[in-house]
């Protein structure tokens, strides 16, 4: 039978080993996790272009350069899910500028069409003055529209409709977060169904906004 005292010195060791180990924890704190890596870094995303805004003014990727970039691609003329995309990302867009004016204001949005043939400047300026009073439309000539939506990984083509002028474009619907450096930080959400509804998904825009923008 384990004699009463040496017991009785074995608890009070593991007491004081308990102790201490409190004591330490309580000195230096938990071992802070590494921040996470972007999801995109390192993607092969993006890249100079010289397109045309909704002004008819010259754009170049260098004009963002030290800026944040959100970039989505559309066409004006879109009937339902551009617009939705882009109501979702410049509502989230404004959350984020309210709750942080300063790291709002590194943002730049731009949307540039994948429908160049319609979007001129001039129809492009009604449209994104919908979404956001800091919202570039960018346009330019078929060939700039094609590189531009290569070296950021976007498809689309042309679906004909009931005549000439009244084709869709289906293309890829994606909306990209890149750095002050012009590099591929994220994805922000658009379809994602954990985010429906009229605050969801600017909620989780803003949220994203908040986690990469330094």
């Amino acid at each position: 039978m384990m004699n009463i005292a040496n017991m009785g010195q074995k608890l009070a060791r593991a007491s004081l080993i308990v102790a201490l180990g409190t004591m330490l924890t309580g000195c230096n704190g938990a071992a802070e996790a590494p921040p996470a890596a972007p999801p995109l870094e390192g993607a092969r995303i993006g890249g100079p272009f010289t397109l045309t805004d909704q002004d008819g003014r010259t754009v170049r990727d260098s004009d963002f350069a030290g800026q944040y970039r959100l970039v989505y691609f559309g066409y004006s003329f879109c009937p339902d899910i551009c617009p939705v995309d882009l109501q979702k990302l410049m509502r989230g867009l404004a959350q984020f500028e309210k709750s942080d004016p300063a790291r709002g204001a590194k943002v730049a949005p731009l949307f540039i069409t994948v429908d160049p043939a319609r979007d001129t400047p001039a129809a492009l300026k009604p449209f994104v003055a919908r979404y956001h009073p800091r919202l570039l439309g960018l346009t330019g000539t078929p060939e700039q529209i094609a590189t531009v939506a290569k070296a950021y990984v976007v498809t689309y083509h042309k679906v004909d409709g009931s005549a000439p002028d009244r084709y869709l474009m289906a293309h890829s619907q994606l909306a990209f977060l890149m750095d002050p450096a012009g590099k591929p930080l994220a994805l922000l959400p658009l379809d994602d169904p954990s985010t429906e509804g009229d605050e969801g998904a600017p909620a989780a825009v803003a949220a994203d906004l908040a986690k990469w923008v330094k």
